[in-house]
């Protein structure tokens, strides 16, 4: 990985590239990136741990709530999971679709790593109808519903920040095989637009992620959505939350063997990098793509909402060691105001359709 980073900032104007471009090689280079190489990433053996690792009742809650909502608004069920990593949340959302909807279901997988596809492939069984895709240009458009998970947070990102009353884009150079940063007087006319569209004002020495590459992306979902839901699942922050001292050094780290990492420079091609989104900016170019803001719901109150606690009262068990108790502790887990769920939200975006409610209060 350190000698094509070298070739590439050597090949670069100044022997300088963006935070993006180097977030671009680490994560999704062919070859080397970490989310293209056959390593494990999630769970005890990897560097991170997602909802859907810790149990599979939140894969198996958003398929009894899809299948609600396809009832109530005579939706087609098709199910379009964008990265969806070791495959959990498919299989578990499968089972539970299998088990209690026992209806037809198209599921749509895209993902772009060779060792995802196939991990997914070995964990979903054959006789599901999953379609797997390397990205959202091959899908021709469907009515459904289009999920993510920790999807945005993976995207590349540039990096600027504010001294003495001027903005600078900060760079990555490489020095005798040591990566390093610089900041050169920012000119990138798209960056200038999103602080002026999102209305962000930067405090002197304040460092902040801007997500260029998330337009393009929303615009690609909603290209292939002619109606339903589009659900996000991420952790973030709102236009005001970045306003808070805490947030002055941005939120770029890296996790490595489930250690956070505050510089991201190192280990490359071996460490997650990650970034909060903008979930304002979200929201502002789902609408201009015709993506109709519903709500954005803490990741608990989503799951309360969607009947999680029906699943508690329906399995009650006391033998702690059973997997009914297992189950349930997992449960309780997902909606404790200090468990995982407190780190995330749910954006809920709809196409084509008038007032909607999806839930059933």
């Amino acid at each position: 990985m350190i000698t094509y980073l070298k070739s590439l900032i050597s090949n670069s104007p100044r022997n300088l590239i963006s935070y993006a471009e180097y977030i671009e090689a680490v994560l999704y280079h062919p070859e080397y990136g970490y989310y293209m190489k056959s390593k494990q990433k999630i769970g005890s053996q990897g560097d991170f741990i997602t909802t859907s690792n810790i149990s599979d009742i939140y894969g198996r809650i958003v398929a009894k709530w899809f299948a609600s909502v396809c009832k109530k608004y005579d939706l087609e069920p098709i199910f379009c999971e964008i990265g969806a990593g070791n495959g959990r949340f498919a299989y578990a959302f499968l089972q539970e679709w299998e088990h209690s909807i026992k209806a037809p279901i198209n599921y749509i997988i895209v993902e772009s790593s060779p060792y995802h596809l196939k991990l997914q492939n070995d964990l979903i069984p054959s006789h599901h109808n999953v379609i797997q895709v390397n990205n959202l240009d091959e899908l021709e458009p469907f009515k459904g519903m289009v999920f993510s998970n920790e999807l945005f947070d993976a995207l590349p990102v540039h990096v600027i920040e504010k001294e003495n009353g001027q903005l600078y884009e900060v760079m990555v150079g490489i020095k005798n095989e040591t990566l390093y940063e610089e900041k050169v007087l920012l000119t990138n006319p798209a960056i200038h637009s999103f602080l002026e569209e999102s209305m962000l004002e930067l405090k002197d020495k304040q460092r902040i992620e801007v997500p260029l590459l998330m337009e393009g992306m929303v615009q690609d979902i909603s290209r292939v959505l002619m109606k339903g839901l589009v659900v996000t699942a991420d952790y973030g922050y709102t236009k005001e939350d970045w306003k808070h001292p805490s947030r002055m050094k941005g939120s770029l780290r890296g996790y490595y063997q489930h250690q956070m990492i505050e510089d991201v420079l190192e280990h490359p091609g071996e460490m997650d990098i990650t970034t909060h989104i903008h979930f304002d900016w979200l929201i502002q170019k789902g609408e201009q793509a015709e993506l109709v803001f519903y709500s954005k719901l803490r990741q608990d109150e989503f799951l309360l909402k969607a009947g999680i606690l029906k699943e508690l009262e329906n399995h009650y068990d006391p033998n702690p060691f059973s997997e009914i108790a297992k189950r349930n502790r997992a449960i309780r887990s997902l909606i404790m105001p200090s468990g995982i769920s407190s780190f995330f939200h749910l954006i809920i975006q709809q196409k084509g359709f008038g007032d909607i409610n999806p839930f059933d209060d």
